[in-house]
């Protein structure tokens, strides 16, 4: 979605000073596996970690103004909009590139899902999206904060963006990496993981609310759905050079970044991040 009619309003909005750059850098401290998604959102560094702390099971909100996430600035006012222009990431660490990433907007999540209990633990509306209020686009993550052994499925019932209630996701089998931050539906070799998003019931394109979550077998751990927003992705391919992904000439389009989003980012390792220094930029751009 982008404001901009043509490249010429663009140009005139950044040379109005309707634009903003700002500096971010997350230095993860897990020791990550290959070809395993990894939420650096909970992550030391610039922003500040997130660790999904609060109410078991009661959906709770996220916002920049409370949370954090990537700065991207105020509310740009009156019927204006924020897109985002440009977003630059650069790593020293060789063990993590390449290192595809996604950048998403972190919308709401259900806490400390209890991978012990095999009977259906169902979930408490809480907050309503605060973002994406039909839930069009807005996908499921299934965030690792606390131990598992690994190897075990569950499935998720939602609501979907049309407002169909009782949608449930296929069987997704759990990887066996025990490092908190893993998205616990990801690992190349093993049969059943389905990559950093939950796969939706045939015909669904997005979700407004998760109802509840079912282990086939119980294992120890907990983790936290996350219900998120993609909003654009880039990989950094090398030690030697930082990457930059302009939306007009690599993205055709400038994804919205909404009021008081928190944004952040998902990543996909070639090995361990620990101690990496991952750093960038963030670019938007008002009219």
């Amino acid at each position: 979605m982008t404001a901009f009619r043509s490249f010429k309003e663009l140009i005139d909005a950044e040379e109005a000073g309707q634009a903003t750059v700002f500096g971010w850098r997350k230095v993860p401290t897990q020791t990550t596996a290959s070809g395993i998604w990894f939420d650096l959102s909970m992550s030391p560094g610039n922003p500040v970690p997130n660790f999904y702390a609060a109410a078991p099971l009661i959906g709770k909100a996220l916002a920049q103004s409370t949370d954090g996430g990537l700065f991207h600035g105020a509310a740009p006012g009156g019927t204006n909009t924020k897109h985002l222009r440009r977003i630059l990431a650069m790593t020293v660490t060789t063990t993590a590139v390449p290192l595809p990433c996604i950048l998403c907007d972190y919308l709401l999540y259900y806490p400390f899902v209890d991978m012990s209990v095999t009977d259906l633990q169902e979930m408490v509306v809480g907050d309503a999206l605060p973002r994406y209020s039909t839930g069009a686009g807005v996908r499921i993550m299934a965030v690792e904060v606390a131990s598992q052994i690994g190897g075990v499925s569950f499935n998720v019932t939602y609501t979907n963006s049309d407002g169909v209630a009782g949608r449930v996701t296929p069987n997704v089998t759990c990887n066996t990496q025990t490092v908190n931050g893993t998205i616990i539906t990801t690992a190349p070799a093993t049969v059943g993981c389905a990559g950093p998003f939950l796969p939706l019931q045939a015909g669904d394109s997005g979700v407004r609310s998760i109802e509840s979550c079912t282990f086939i077998t119980g294992d120890v751990g907990l983790i936290t759905l996350v219900l998120v927003k993609p909003l654009a992705s880039f990989s950094i391919y090398d030690i030697t050079a930082p990457v930059e992904r302009d939306m007009i000439l690599d993205g055709v389009q400038l994804p919205q970044i909404k009021d008081d989003a928190y944004l952040n980012l998902i990543c996909y390792p070639s090995g361990t991040l620990a101690s990496a220094q991952i750093m960038g930029t963030i670019e938007t751009v008002w009219n």
